[in-house]
């Protein structure tokens, strides 16, 4: 068998050719591969550890005083105080459960003596919540405890004066204490 020249070098020209298709192809993927590894690099470096503060906990503990207060109406000679269904215990023991179901104590550190003031309408419906003092970020927990104290369904017996229903304010004072803790 006679091979020509031209046949030999073509042979050879198409297998250079190849061999550096395949190296540039090589090239460019180990090019790819050392740009995206910098930039893994660059990311682990800048990134903050802030895994460890979604792993902290803060315990709340909270204490509601009894008895609530309630102020008389001027001008009223037969005054009769709003009153819970099963008392102030019963409405205390379910405000705390309620309170530890729907506030986030995750996002509160909460330390000292907070008042609230329940607005107590003639229909015995709590319309309105007001916190005391007004502290740092206050307002957030303020709203999130109007919305604990909305979500009990169970109405008060409202306040009467001479035997008719009256719009009456009823003030609680709670204790509350965070401990913080990672885990």
């Amino acid at each position: 068998m006679k091979f020509s020249f031209f046949s030999v070098s073509n042979f050879y020209l198409c297998f250079r050719n190849l061999k550096i298709k395949i190296m540039k192809n090589l090239i460019l993927l180990l090019a790819f591969f050392a740009f995206n590894i910098s930039f893994a690099q660059d990311d682990l470096e800048q990134r903050d550890d802030s895994f460890i503060v979604e792993n902290n906990k803060n315990l709340l503990k909270i204490d509601i005083q009894e008895p609530f207060l309630q102020v008389a109406l001027k001008d009223c000679k037969d005054f009769k105080t709003a009153h819970f269904e099963g008392g102030a215990a019963s409405y205390k023991e379910l405000l705390k459960k309620y309170m530890f179901t729907y506030l986030n104590s995750d996002y509160y550190t909460l330390t000292g003596e907070f008042t609230f003031t329940l607005t107590i309408d003639a229909a015995g419906k709590v319309t309105d919540v007001e916190g005391s003092p007004k502290v740092l970020n206050s307002e957030v927990f303020f709203d999130d405890m109007q919305y604990v104290v909305r979500r009990i369904k169970k109405n008060w017996s409202p306040a009467t004066c001479n035997n008719q229903p009256v719009k009456t304010e009823m003030k609680l004072k709670m204790n509350f204490s965070s401990l913080s803790a990672d885990l």
